[in-house]
């Protein structure tokens, strides 16, 4: 692939995945891709197979068939270490800090796979061991001033609002400089005011760090002011593939994602 191609290609695309659990099938023939330097939400009803898609792309789990192809090469199976060595970063539905470290602590550990000193020479303090400190907590700060964290810096996260909560497990997601960022339900549990502050700081994710953001929220407002493209599952099967206008018309969404009722479909999709 030459390199005009190579960047006008998606950075994601996945190709007729398939994952079954005991005969019984979560996701179905799945296939979209994923621009450059976009924000994919993935929305459908809980029990649709996102959270299991988000799995198979940073190798959690294994589809049983099916290709993830990341930046122009095809993968049957990213094992998770490789996605992170690969630029994937993740961050889950429930909150995973250290929760008597600092705000800055936490989000250190998202640059593990940065460091240049070895294990040795870090326990020792010798060696490269503290230039490289330097070097990670620099890095850190910039994401922390970027995130709007700089004043709970040194806070003990479980000291936090869970909304900031949130805001320091995406910060350590971004420190590890990804170029792809999953992101499962980073507004889960919050209220209207922390979802805008949230949506907010993924859009300045998304345009300072040149950040590909796949999502899901099962708030529609928050995906439609938010996503470049939206995919809709049900029952692990792809039913819509588009921009937030084409998703919000769309039959197959306004019935199986909101119910039967179709003036609150529309009323739900339109708010």
């Amino acid at each position: 692939m030459t390199e005009a191609a190579a960047a006008t290609a998606p950075l994601l695309a996945l190709e007729h995945i398939s994952l079954s659990f005991k005969g019984v099938n979560a996701l179905t023939d799945i296939g979209f891709a994923v621009a450059r330097g976009e924000i994919c939400a993935l929305i459908g009803p809980n029990g649709a197979g996102k959270s299991s898609l988000l799995n198979v792309i940073n190798g959690v789990y294994r589809a049983q068939q099916g290709v993830v192809r990341y930046d122009g090469r095809a993968y049957r199976h990213i094992d998770p270490y490789r996605a992170a060595y690969l630029g994937i970063a993740r961050t889950f539905q429930n909150l995973a800090l250290f929760r008597r470290m600092s705000v800055l602590d936490n989000v250190l550990t998202g640059r593990s796979l940065h460091r240049r000193s070895g294990w040795i020479e870090q326990v020792l303090r010798v060696g490269r061991a503290r230039r490289d400190d330097a070097e990670q907590r620099r890095h850190a700060s910039q994401v922390i001033e970027a995130l709007m964290l700089e004043r709970y810096r040194d806070d003990p996260v479980g000291s936090l609002p869970y909304g900031l909560q949130k805001r320091v497990e995406l910060a350590r997601a971004v420190a590890a400089m990804p170029r792809l960022l999953l992101l499962d339900e980073p507004m889960a549990g919050m209220n209207a005011a922390e979802k805008q502050q949230m949506a907010r700081t993924i859009r300045d994710v998304n345009t300072q760090f040149g950040v590909t953001v796949v999502l899901i929220e099962h708030d529609i407002g928050v995906v439609m002011g938010l996503s470049d493209h939206v995919v809709v599952l049900d029952y692990g099967k792809k039913i819509a593939d588009g921009t937030p206008a084409q998703v919000r018309t769309n039959e197959d969404v306004l019935a199986a994602y909101l119910g039967t009722r179709r003036e609150r479909q529309r009323a739900a999709l339109h708010a």
